[in-house]
């Protein structure tokens, strides 16, 4: 069974390139897309995950996943919280390019300004 999934242009357009070839860290625009398609990709605003899950759903190492983590981060793409220091963390997705909030699918298909 196959399932769209509305993604901005933008993050195809410029995200890809950006942290691809400027930041030359794939991995981050792999981890990106992934965070994307299990939160606001599938209408919900955060998205739970431990490291290890997002490195065996994506086929990257668990360092290269916290790497990626800690450039989404620093770029203001992605905010991870705990509740505890032994909890995996809570990722919130953002658009820094759109003026609201992601929140879900429908927001993901309506196009940049």
């Amino acid at each position: 069974m196959s399932q769209d999934l509305p993604v901005d242009p933008y993050i195809i357009d410029v995200l890809m390139r950006d942290l691809v070839g400027h930041d030359r860290a794939p991995s981050a625009f792999v981890v990106y897309l992934w965070l994307w398609r299990n939160g606001p990709g599938a209408g919900r605003p955060r998205v739970g995950a431990s490291l290890q899950t997002i490195a065996t759903q994506t086929g990257l190492s668990k360092s290269a996943v916290q790497a990626a983590v800690r450039r989404l981060s620093r770029r203001r793409l992605v905010t991870a919280r705990r509740g505890r220091a032994t909890e995996a963390p809570v990722y919130e997705v953002h658009a820094p390019w759109r003026r609201e909030a992601v929140t879900g699918a429908a927001a993901a298909a309506k196009p940049a300004p």
